[in-house]
């Protein structure tokens, strides 16, 4: 253990491990010495970092778009659910490649084990087992934390720090809830972080409250399977990560698997079950009882689109069922996670909702699910960078930002790590716009507008959607992921393999006829057509001089037909964000006193001071910003 690092990573979630690898992954390519040791990953539990606390699964509709960036940018995420999945799914498979999203059921334990592995194969990086108890803060800028380490929490120790990245989940103040019984802890069986929420208080933050819920775990030898559908997953699975199938991945970085198998977990099936009138009827009977209703609760609002079932009830008046999922969270383990059913009702309404589920009649409830309330930093405090605008050098990560879900928080967590090192270099920040990723839309939406509940991500917030597909993550942010130091030697000579078989592949698709109808129809025309599939255009290839060794897979297929595909669309697309490029990336000088600027109304003056918007665009995106104001704002700036 040290007394100072460069960069203080506080949390050992999803947001607080891409952060410390981002980090420690950057700081080691500078080459020096005096970097060995200069990233400190701070977590209560070393044992819980990588932990998935709801949900074991990664991605999905949107969110598995950020999975997908995040490898393209370098990240672990994509790597470790690749090495711990049991099921791959693609959702929206029938739809078109905008909206499609990969998901994963993971080993939890497994899924842990590889975070925490890979994060042990960086030197650079010390994992310290403790609690942060404040921020120090020396004229106005972050310096460092006060730190209690478990072996010792009688004698706190102070870290100088160059930057510190804060993501502590929903553990700040955290109070969980299962009907009238309450318990302080951000997660079953661990402590609250009480006293940083009381110091960021003290710093001048605004703190608000948002509340979320997990359901039931239920035994899965004492479920009758035999009669419920069942869900499986994709045949061929598809990974996440460019580098699973890369041979030279695999044999020359400790990053990676030993192994280019894939999948590297035996694979299993989901079931569907599904609530009825008579649960639904003892929910109703029952909700005086549930923390969510009765006021026990005071968090402001709980996630929208992953409601209780509570709220389904009563927001759902008119449904008779709602689907419960029933997913295993482990191959070492017998536990069963019933996704759809997050609640707080009380123990005995619990195990009535559980038993009455088709399947369930004898299912042994391992254990019951329960709501937590948490503090969060209202968002508007932060810049889409990820550093907050009160204090220089101190990031914010994940659902302290006010966001749900492991794929959000992990997003937020790489942006934070870039950016803490690119401060500490005293180099330009990074903010990633909308038209170059979904987390860039996430971190332009969280700094724009007031969550109203735990932010989620999905594919209709994305207005440039057509251009962020998962098929094409890695063309459109390996290269700037390269120029930010984010992308290894490895992982580069992957990419420029890829680049080079496209270009291969599409020249060899546009000399060669179809030989469909005899007609001299090449073979990129006959691509367009949508009845055509991958495997179709991989039976021409085979059948023609491109074969062997040479042919490529369906997924280097996929994306090149849907450029071809998309090309009219993305070519009007990509005019319209020209025009606009030039207000959308115009800087707004920091500490910019928007009252000063004259023939601006007061509404707008009020909407600048509180968002502090960083960019043009930005600001044409807050409540209470008319075009009119935009002009003023644009003029006042030039001049």
């Amino acid at each position: 253990m040290r007394d100072s690092y460069r960069i203080i990573v506080i949390g050992g979630g999803h947001a607080g491990a891409e952060a410390a690898w981002a980090a420690a992954n950057l700081l080691r390519a500078d080459g020096d010495d005096n970097f060995r040791g200069n990233v400190a990953l701070v977590t209560m539990d070393v044992t819980k970092i990588g932990q998935m606390s709801c949900n074991p699964a990664i991605g999905g509709l949107a969110k598995g778009q950020i999975v997908n960036e995040i490898d393209a940018l370098g990240g672990l995420m994509a790597l470790a659910i690749d090495a711990a999945g049991i099921q791959f799914r693609t959702l929206n498979a029938s739809k078109g490649p905008a909206v499609r999203g990969p998901r994963a059921q993971a080993d939890k334990y497994a899924y842990a084990r590889e975070v925490q592995r890979l994060l042990r194969t960086r030197p650079n990086l010390d994992i310290l087992e403790g609690t942060v108890e404040q921020i120090i803060v020396e004229n106005g800028i972050c310096r460092g934390v006060v730190f209690t380490s478990s072996l010792r929490p009688s004698v706190p120790a102070s870290f100088s720090a160059s930057a510190v990245i804060l993501t502590t989940g929903t553990f700040m103040r955290g109070l969980m809830h299962t009907g009238p019984q309450k318990s302080e802890g951000g997660r079953v069986g661990e402590q609250a972080a009480v006293s940083i929420s009381t110091n960021l208080r003290a710093l001048g933050f605004d703190l608000g409250r948002l509340k979320t819920g997990t359901p039931p775990r239920l035994d899965a030898r004492t479920i009758d399977f035999a009669h419920l559908p069942e869900q499986p997953g994709d045949t061929p699975p598809l990974p996440f990560s460019a580098m699973t199938h890369q041979p030279l991945a695999a044999s020359r970085s400790p990053d990676f698997p030993s192994t280019v198998k894939f999948p590297l977990m035996p694979q299993k099936p989901c079931w569907l079950t599904h609530t009825s009138p008579l649960i639904h009827e003892q929910i109703k009977a029952n909700l005086d009882r549930a923390p969510m209703y009765n006021g026990q609760i005071t968090a402001d609002c709980g996630p929208r689109y992953c409601p209780s079932i509570e709220d389904k009830i009563h927001r759902f008046a008119d449904r008779d069922e709602h689907h419960v999922f029933l997913e295993p969270e482990s191959l070492e383990t017998h536990e069963i996670y019933c996704n759809g059913i997050s609640t707080s009702l009380p123990a005995d309404v619990q195990d009535f909702m559980v038993h009455h589920l088709p399947g369930c009649e004898n299912a042994t409830i391992l254990r019951y699910g329960y709501a937590v309330e948490y503090d969060m930093v209202w968002p508007h405090q932060i810049d889409a960078t990820a550093m907050t605008k009160r204090i220089p050098g101190l990031f914010l990560a994940g659902q302290i930002n006010g966001t749900s879900g492991y794929e959000e928080a992990a997003g937020q967590g790489l942006l934070a790590g870039l950016n803490a090192v690119r401060y500490v270099r005293g180099e330009p920040l990074i903010r990633m716009g909308r038209d170059q990723s979904y987390i860039g839309v996430m971190m332009d939406d969280l700094v724009t507008k007031t969550p109203r509940e735990p932010y989620r991500m999905f594919t209709s917030r994305a207005e440039h959607r057509l251009l962020l597909r998962s098929d094409n993550a890695v063309d459109r942010l390996t290269p700037v992921g390269r120029e930010w130091g984010l992308v290894d030697d490895v992982r580069w000579a992957c990419y420029t393999q890829r680049h080079e078989s496209l270009t291969a592949l599409e020249q060899y698709l546009k000399s060669h006829p179809s030989g469909a109808g005899g007609d001299g129809q090449r073979l990129w025309d006959w691509i367009k057509q949508p009845q055509v599939t991958e495997q179709d255009v991989l039976a021409k290839l085979s059948e023609g001089a491109l074969s062997g060794n040479e042919l490529p897979g369906a997924r280097l297929i996929f994306a090149l037909m849907s450029e071809v595909r998309y090309a009219g669309f993305i070519e009007r697309h990509r005019r319209q964000n020209e025009r606009l490029a030039k207000l959308e990336h115009r800087e707004i000088p920091g500490g910019y006193d928007f009252a000063r600027i004259p023939g601006l109304r007061t509404e707008a003056k009020q909407s600048l001071a509180r968002f502090r918007p960083g960019t043009l665009g930005q600001a044409s995106r807050l409540a209470g910003i008319t075009p009119a104001d935009l002009t003023v704002i644009a003029m006042a700036i030039e001049r």
